[in-house]
């Protein structure tokens, strides 16, 4: 599938092998966001706890 310029430029900027903390991924979302629109960013955690 062929994206658009603006995809391809984000998508240089993600190591999709690495792992972020958040602080860095928010940096990294904050980098990216390039929509006409008002983005949102979903969060998931495991605490592990029952």
């Amino acid at each position: 599938m062929k994206h658009g310029k603006r995809y391809t430029e984000a998508a240089k900027l993600i190591d999709r092998s690495q792992y972020y903390d958040v602080a860095d991924a928010v940096g990294v979302i904050k980098k990216t966001a390039n929509a006409k629109f008002d983005e949102t960013v979903e969060l998931l955690v495991r605490t592990g706890a029952d």
